[in-house]
């Protein structure tokens, strides 16, 4: 069975795109192969699919052969053809403030101070792969190379020395779903950390390491020669992103080789805060699970822009500079690194003039967050007296320290989904009641408000099964999926009714289309307050609200008002839809602007219809935390805002510099 197709993948099937397609391969007992200008490779291995190159608007044929080939075919074309399966979060443009929220003190924001635009004396140029400024102590991390054993062994040898290099496989694959499951990591980390994990069990790699230990040689010498060969291979391919791969194929040979050899390798987490980590390589493994709040910065000899090393660091707001080449030998023997994340510049003991240069950028974005933090507790009003509540969205306890250090009056938005997505079985009920009472009991007496699960065919997680779908963002998720598996839907709603004896819970709906979703959700509540009292578990009452990210759900709002407490407008969604245009597609860029009049209309016929029924009405997208737009915001009626906790401050200042 064979069809041809465009590539719609953004970017193409590059490293997480290509693991999540192998994924789908792998579900299905036929054979595949995809094929592309005259070269096939099996879609059932992420190494020679990634190999093959297969870049956004290529064709490529699906060839299967199996008992199931046809389903095969619909479903892997399906993929290809969906602009948004092959989306990863690095491809997402990043917060700028996300490095506040995370504790980074050294990151400033982009813009280059005119002083900057001379050649700084005696500095360095590498990439530059993450922006911002930094000082700090000079902190050198050169791991010992290992060298291959080069033991030829004898044959009798060679199956032991088989199950040792499988061992040592599983023995990486177990310590990545270790970190996978650490609640600290964060989500972006998570997908990096994923990938390698796939890396480390693919057939290429393991087959090209078998075929070496068959012919006589050691494990360790195998897999240091498997992982150049495929790491070169990556090299000669023409894509700066599968070029930085090859970084990732010899990480992963690394740990393989360590477990082989039953060592430990050298571990980050004695790095002073504020340090700027200096390395010849550093794994992006290594790196995702390194303490990222105390790194002041980040110099590497190998990587780009594109490597997963620069990905992690921008994440976390950490300047970066990578492919410094045989410079960062020398600059391993400074004391202190001045870092320019914004040319690439990096300069080792510099003097004072230029201590003076760097120090006086990052003085003056830490003297703006200080000015910011004036803010924090304040209550903020409209000019008539109304209180704006300014809450934080969030997705799991650990941020809640930040929320509240950043002055957040409640939550607006708390994600359920990474609860969901960080375990290998659903979480129980016992375990969801747990979490959302220590939400309310963290921020009482102000409100939580929870999202129930808003999980779709393109965000898989363990325990639900999705069918394939073309647009999985049109397709079965949030609460259409809630409502037709009532045995995943009513543990989380029994957990908030527990969770709500401990604090103002309240609990929205996502994707809200139709009255009669809202309806059936309080049907499955009234039945599940039933099921608690005749337990005799203890509960209490929540405010029912809806989220307004459907066009549907805009040109219903006075329906809709009727039967909730509250609306929470989700301007990310609610502006792709009504602009139909993917808000993470670069080419309709121009047409995601949340200020195009279509969209405004649509957040004052909300408000308007929220108003007439005298029930609340915020916003929890992005949106919410612009200084520009919230004078309109506050205009049309909204009293609650939630938005990234570093925007909050922020938030704040502006709301009351508009109340005088």
């Amino acid at each position: 069975m064979e069809r041809s197709t465009i590539v719609r993948v953004h970017e193409g099937l590059h490293a997480r795109p290509a693991t999540r397609f192998v994924k789908l391969a792998k579900s299905f007992e036929s054979e595949v192969e995809i094929i592309k200008d005259g070269k096939s490779a099996s879609a059932k291995s992420a190494v020679k699919l990634m190999l093959l190159a297969v870049k956004e608007n290529d064709e490529v044929t699906i060839r299967t052969r199996g008992a199931d080939e046809i389903e095969a075919v619909e479903a892997l074309v399906g993929y290809l053809e969906n602009p948004l399966a092959g989306l990863t979060e690095e491809q997402a443009p990043a917060e700028p403030d996300a490095a506040s929220a995370a504790g980074v003190t050294l990151k400033v924001e982009p813009t280059k101070p005119a002083a900057f635009e001379e050649e700084v004396s005696g500095a360095l140029k590498g990439v530059a792969a993450s922006e911002g400024y930094a000082v700090g102590a000079a902190f050198a991390h050169f791991p010992p190379e290992i060298k291959p054993e080069r033991r030829t062994l004898s044959s009798g040898d060679i199956n032991a020395e088989l199950a040792r290099f499988a061992e040592a496989v599983e023995a990486v694959q177990a310590r990545m779903n270790a970190s996978l499951a650490s609640a600290t990591l964060s989500a972006n980390d998570r997908g990096i950390i994923a990938a390698l994990r796939d890396i480390a069990a693919d057939d290429e790699l393991r087959d090209e390491v078998v075929a070496t230990i068959n012919t006589g040689s050691d494990a360790v010498t195998s897999v240091i020669g498997a992982a150049a060969k495929i790491a070169a291979q990556f090299g000669q391919v023409d894509d700066p992103y599968l070029n930085a791969r090859a970084d990732d194929v010899q990480a992963v040979g690394r740990q393989i080789c360590l477990a082989l050899l039953g060592q430990a390798d050298i571990s980050l987490d004695d790095i002073p805060k504020g340090a700027i980590l200096i390395a010849e390589d550093i794994g992006a493994w290594d790196l995702a699970r390194a303490p990222l709040k105390r790194i002041g910065g980040i110099v590497c000899g190998h990587g780009g822009a594109t490597s997963h090393i620069a990905i992690i660091a921008r994440a976390h707001g950490i300047p970066a500079v990578l492919g410094m080449g045989a410079q960062v030998h020398e600059l391993a023997k400074a004391r202190e690194i001045a870092l320019d994340g914004h040319r690439g510049h990096v300069v080792g003991d510099p003097d004072g003039a230029v201590l003076d240069r760097f120090r006086a950028r990052i003085d003056e974005a830490a003297r703006e967050r200080e000015a910011l933090k004036a803010f924090r507790d304040t209550t903020p009003r409209r000019a008539d007296g109304t209180v704006i509540e300014v809450a934080a969205n969030i997705g799991s306890l650990e941020e809640i320290d930040a929320a509240r250090e950043a002055g957040a009056m409640g939550v607006g938005l708390f994600r359920t989904e990474l609860l969901f997505m960080r375990h290998m079985h659903l979480p129980s009920e016992d375990m969801q009641a747990e979490t959302y009472a220590a939400l309310a009991k963290a921020f009482a007496p102000h409100p939580v408000i929870v999202r129930t699960l808003d999980i779709g065919g393109d965000k898989p997680i363990s325990g639900i099964e999705f069918p394939p779908e073309e647009n999985p963002f049109l397709g079965w998720r949030g609460i259409r999926m809630c409502l037709d598996r009532p045995d995943i839907f009513k543990p989380q709603l029994r957990a908030l009714l527990r969770a709500a004896v401990h604090g103002n819970v309240k609990v929205m709906l996502p994707m809200v289309a139709d009255v009669a979703e809202v309806r059936a959700t309080r049907a499955l509540i009234e039945t599940c307050k039933a099921e608690l009292a005749a337990e005799k578990v203890a509960f209490g009452e929540f405010q029912l609200g809806v989220m307004i990210e459907t066009p549907a759900a805009v040109l219903i709002a006075p329906a809709l008002a009727k039967e909730v407490a509250f609306f929470s407008i989700g301007t990310n969604d609610l502006t792709q839809y009504i602009m139909a245009a993917d808000r993470l597609n670069p080419t309709v860029a121009k047409l995601n602007d949340v200020t195009n009049v279509a969209v405004m209309s649509a957040i004052e016929m909300t408000a308007r219809a929220g108003a007439a029924a005298g029930i609340m009405v915020g916003m929890c997208g992005e949106a919410a935390g612009r200084p520009d737009l919230i004078p309109e915001f506050l205009r049309m009626g909204l009293t609650e805002l939630s938005m990234s906790p570093a925007s909050i401050q922020r938030a704040k200042k502006r709301i009351a510099e508009l109340g005088g």
